[in-house]
């Protein structure tokens, strides 16, 4: 089959080549410029906590070295502190964020983002990446997308999909005739980087209305490895040319404010950056889809318009993975828009109802009634990855979720939102986190069985549910894989959790029920439910191994009895 066509070498492309291609799909990767990116010190990435694991799976490890996790996060206005939160900061011990803390988001420049994925993609034979390739044609027909690019490197390529990751002005969105529409200039900011000592190391800064000439409305400050700040000056949304004298005067009359004098500073880097907020109307034309900025613009009061191409990534690519191997899945595939277009709707509308509070004048007492840290709150949602600002999407109506049944169970995550990233063990004995059991293309089943820890596993894989769980596990539909964990948030013993294979949860069952499981996995994969009179499993008229599991279902079963596990 065809491999599939990524268009635009930025991070969300990079990104979405090495998932498909961790899940066995090759990929072109067809990048307009040269394949190097010039380094700007002051356009930086912030990565939430899934998203910046995300990235570290992919074969990005080394991102910790290169960003910064927040140690804490400081909001003023005027002379006074209004908030001070710790942040989980960065444990060396693999071990995710301290206990009790919000984790802390990772800080990174772009380049070294974009330069840790291209190394990643230089050592995945799955991948061609092919420089100079600027699309000016795209055909589909039932069976792939053919497009041909211009001088100097004019050719055609043949794919089985096409997703089109290549920025605002996006060439795919185009060619397939796709409205943009939405609100221009929401917001403005002088931005610099440089490096200089500041009173709080490794915290991030939020000053409303500093006392300063020239603080204006609000100034950030976010640290970097090296001493190095970002700091960023909301402008007003007309006019204010910024000049570079001017800009100068904002970093000393800045510096001095935190620090009583202006302290030795060395300048790094300065930018004025303009904020959209823009929604592609459709996400999915037959074979081809858009993906990151080529299908949202989003940044104001916080929210990240790269962690949302991230999570458009990881989203799209399992999917994609299941029709590359498995032959067409048109409900799966139009979950894909049917989620995160949703999902970056809501973070929008969102943004767009809270911008009137925080910047305007006559909604601030109706809409917030008059708190400093009400409006505090808002604004650090986006920043810190909470509330509707800024918290991971859940997607509790997507197509793929599967009809209630009295087996469910209530547990600690809703369905549809991402599991919380607990210890798990296979029954081949290995013990990782849950997060890096994600990606790889297979349904997770996690039964929560306390005091497993401290058994031999020679005798807990054959103790109590797990032998029927086993059964149950290796007929359902696909590749899935069973794990163990000893407690999950809100779980009682001998809850079963159906995940996804981007991490977000099907359906908790109280106890093992493989007829409704094997419903809610068919549900998850997009596939039409079995007519009622087809066995599928013991409970139903099966034999104990379930009908043809190992043929029908590609389910694999190991010599010890099992499921999915590799």
């Amino acid at each position: 089959m065809d491999p599939v066509i990524v268009v635009g070498a930025g991070p969300v492309g990079l990104t979405l080549s090495l998932a498909l291609a961790a899940q066995g799909v090759p990929s072109v990767v067809l990048d307009e410029g040269p394949g190097t990116e010039e380094p700007r010190p002051a356009r930086t990435v912030v990565l939430r906590e899934d998203t910046a694991d995300l990235v570290g799976r992919l074969g990005c490890r080394e991102l910790d070295r290169v960003g910064l996790r927040w140690a804490g996060w400081r909001s003023m206005r005027r002379k006074q502190l209004v908030r001070n939160v710790p942040l989980g900061g960065a444990r060396r011990d693999g071990e995710g964020p301290l206990p009790g803390l919000l984790p802390g988001p990772l800080h990174v420049p772009q380049h070294a983002l974009s330069a840790a994925l291209r190394a990643a993609v230089d050592k995945a034979p799955l991948i061609q990446l092919a420089p100079m390739s600027r699309i000016d044609t795209l055909e589909q027909d039932p069976d792939g997308i053919t497009v041909h690019t211009r001088e100097p490197g004019s050719t055609w390529w043949r794919g089985s999909y096409l997703v089109g990751c290549d920025g605002a002005r996006s060439t795919v969105r185009k060619l397939l005739d796709i409205r943009f529409p939405g609100r221009t200039a929401v917001e403005r900011h002088a931005v610099a980087a440089l490096r200089a000592e500041l009173p709080w190391p490794d915290e991030a800064v939020l000053h409303r209305q500093p006392p300063w000439r020239t603080g204006g409305a609000e100034v950030s400050a976010r640290p970097l490895p090296d001493g190095v700040w970002r700091l960023d000056w909301l402008l007003p949304p007309r006019g204010e040319l910024v000049t570079p004298e001017a800009l100068i005067t904002r970093i000393r009359d800045t510096l001095a404010g935190w620090c009583g004098e202006t302290p030795a500073y060395e300048l790094l880097d300065t930018g004025v950056h303009t904020l959209h907020h823009r929604l592609a109307r459709r996400w999915r034309e037959q074979r081809a889809f858009l993906a990151g900025d080529a299908a949202h613009l989003l940044g104001a009061l916080g929210t990240q318009g790269l962690d949302e191409g991230l999570r458009d990534a990881e989203n799209l690519a399992w999917k994609l993975a299941h029709a590359w191997h498995h032959g067409p899945a048109e409900q799966l595939l139009d979950s894909y828009q049917a989620e995160r277009r949703a999902a970056v709707a809501s973070r929008l509308r969102a943004a767009d109802q809270s911008l009137p509070i925080l910047r305007g004048g006559g909604g601030l007492r109706t809409l917030v009634p008059g708190t400093v840290r009400g409006h505090d709150t808002l604004l650090a949602d986006g920043h810190l990855g909470c509330g509707a600002l800024g918290a991971p999407p859940s997607y509790s109506h997507s197509p793929l979720s599967p009809p209630h049944a009295e087996a469910h169970t209530v547990v600690g995550t809703p369905p549809g939102a991402p599991v919380a990233d607990v210890t798990v063990t296979a029954p081949d004995g290995t013990t990782t986190r849950l997060r890096e059991r994600l990606g790889q293309g297979h349904l997770l089943v996690i039964l929560v069985a306390p005091g497993t820890g401290v058994w031999d596993r020679r005798h807990w894989r054959t103790a109590g549910v797990m032998p029927r769980l086993t059964d149950a596990v290796a007929a359902l539909p696909g590749t899935t894989e069973l794990l163990v964990t000893e407690n999950y948030p809100g779980a009682s013993a001998h809850t079963v959790l159906l995940v996804r294979p981007d991490g977000h949860l099907v359906a908790a069952f109280g106890g093992v029920r493989p007829a409704e499981l094997f419903t809610a996995a068919q549900a998850a994969l997009g596939r039409a439910p079995l007519s009622a009179q087809e066995p599928v499993g013991p409970e139903d008229g099966g034999d104990e191994r379930g009908p043809g599991r190992e043929q029908r279902h590609g389910a694999r079963v190991h010599a010890d009895g099992a499921a999915g596990i590799h």
